[in-house]
């Protein structure tokens, strides 16, 4: 019979969720591996061992944010409606940031920069809203750059999100300012009907 496995799955895991915290609410130079280590109720050596030293760590807790999100945003589906799927891929977005706060802190407070510019992966949380919003500019429903469209979108769902979080909104408001802004922000993206005659905006 083999000696048991003491860096288990239970330990990783461990190590994982103590880290998410530590680093959504401390500054990531002030911890220690012995710190993240004493925090999980293990020995530094695991931390090495499962993950090569604290920037492995990191990155394992980067990419558990970034893979909870993109399976958020990915579970959304579609419909013939782009701009009411922009809608509802905003609203899992905010549920995903309201459940998961360490997390969400952690993906979008500098452990990981988020670039909607950037290529889009097939696991990347951006590729969802990029395609909602190339069918909703193939619709006619939004017109502009799909870069610009996305980080118009994301500064103001990131904005409300992150005051909530802190606690700058309460439920309550949260709910009545998501609900006004973000449609306001669509909106600003909507493809404006022109006269016939005068090329200007507001024909029928």
């Amino acid at each position: 019979m083999g000696r048991p496995r003491t860096n288990d799955d239970t330990v990783k895991d461990r190590l994982i969720e103590s880290a998410t915290e530590m680093f959504a609410t401390r500054p990531r130079e002030s911890i220690t591996i012995r710190a993240l280590a004493a925090a999980a109720g293990t020995a530094t050596a695991p931390v090495y061992s499962l993950f090569g030293g604290k920037d492995g760590l990191i990155a394992e807790v980067r990419d558990r944010a970034v893979a909870g999100l993109s399976q958020e945003l990915s579970a959304v589906p579609t419909s013939d409606d782009p701009v009411a799927d922009l809608y509802a891929l905003a609203v899992a977005y905010r549920r995903w940031g309201r459940e998961h706060r360490h997390l969400y802190t952690v993906l979008f407070g500098g452990v990981q920069s988020f670039d909607p510019s950037g290529d889009v992966g097939a696991a990347d949380p951006v590729r969802p809203l990029i395609e909602a919003i190339d069918r909703a500019r193939s619709a006619s429903a939004l017109s502009g750059d799909a870069t610009s469209i996305a980080l118009s979108l994301w500064v103001t769902l990131h904005g409300l999100v992150t005051l909530e979080l802190a606690g700058a909104l309460d439920t309550a408001t949260a709910e009545t300012t998501f609900r006004s802004a973000i449609p306001a922000a669509l909106r600003g993206w909507a493809v404006v009907p022109r006269d016939p005659l005068t090329g200007l905006p507001g024909g029928r």
